[in-house]
């Protein structure tokens, strides 16, 4: 016999651009959005019965993306987040969970002759903002906020040695490399009871994002780092010490290798260790750590 052991549905890759028009200054500031939200609730018999009358149809779900964008602000995207998932719990009885998840892409203001555009914008590399939300009728809201895609780079100030070496190490030990990496850092928030618990005090989820971008460029440009590893936990102890409400930190950095190239062969050029200059980056395989780092 078979039994449906879990499901969910909705509408993925929503694109959502929003607008605010300053009327007093003339300024204007822009959000983008890439928008899932997949609900779950007594939904069974739309899979074993051929039953749609369970199914808010995904269109659906895309029209109110778009609405509830107007009716609420969409920052930070943790409030948007609970807002839109709290209104399919209120409207449809038999949904139990909503799970929406945003991505929010860069668009930095430009500067002319050194004075902010107030409508011009530039993309500013393919770092994102983004949240995760479930809201369930039983267990309250659910937020976990991350950067992604922000990718970083030093030249010196890495080492690696001291790791096991047996008959299968092939690699050299190094005290001076470069350290390059995609950053994915993800924070962990207490359980919200409902949407004005997340509304009262929303700053701090700009706050909390502020500070973790601003502790990851900081302690990988200064730590004179031993180890990916020891570097992304030193990470996750400070951002667990800037924001009280955070209760597990996670990193996932691939390690972007750039290899000395050997110029021996031609005229004697001296290209490794202290003379190296010139380097090939590899597309892989490249090492891959990652963490989670909750409070005591």
């Amino acid at each position: 016999m078979a039994r449906l052991a879990a499901a969910r549905y909705g509408k993925d890759n929503v694109r959502v651009y929003k607008v605010h028009k300053d009327e007093a200054t003339g300024t204007q500031s822009v959000t983008e959005m890439t928008v899932c939200c997949l609900l779950e609730g007594q939904i069974e018999t739309s899979y074993t019965e051929a039953d749609n009358g369970v199914v808010v149809a995904t269109d659906s779900i895309k029209n109110t993306i778009y609405i509830k964008a107007k009716e609420h602000p969409v920052n930070p995207p943790e409030l948007y987040a609970a807002h839109l998932g709290q209104h399919f719990l209120d409207k449809y009885p038999h949904i139990n969970v909503a799970n929406i998840k945003v991505i929010v892409h860069r668009w930095t203001r430009i500067n002319i002759d050194g004075k902010p555009h107030p409508h011009s914008f530039y993309r500013d590399g393919n770092e994102t903002r983004n949240v995760e939300a479930r809201i369930s009728r039983e267990a309250g809201i659910e937020l976990k906020s991350a950067i992604q895609g922000l990718s970083v780079l030093k030249s010196t100030g890495s080492a690696f040695h001291g790791f096991v070496r047996d008959e299968y190490t092939t690699l050299g030990e190094t005290w001076d490399r470069i350290l390059s990496t995609d950053v994915d850092a993800t924070w962990t928030w207490k359980t919200f009871a409902t949407v004005a618990d997340v509304e009262k005090g929303v700053e701090r989820f700009d706050q909390a994002f502020d500070a973790a971008r601003n502790i990851t460029l900081k302690t990988f440009a200064e730590d004179e780092s031993a180890s990916v590893q020891n570097t992304m936990y030193k990470m996750c102890e400070e951002i667990l010490e800037k924001a009280a409400e955070v209760e597990l930190v996670g990193y996932s950095l691939p390690n972007k290798h750039y290899f000395e190239v050997d110029l021996s062969w031609h005229k004697g050029y001296k290209n490794t260790g202290k003379d190296a200059e010139v380097y090939a980056p590899q597309s892989g395989p490249n090492g891959l750590i990652k963490c989670e780092v909750a409070r005591s």
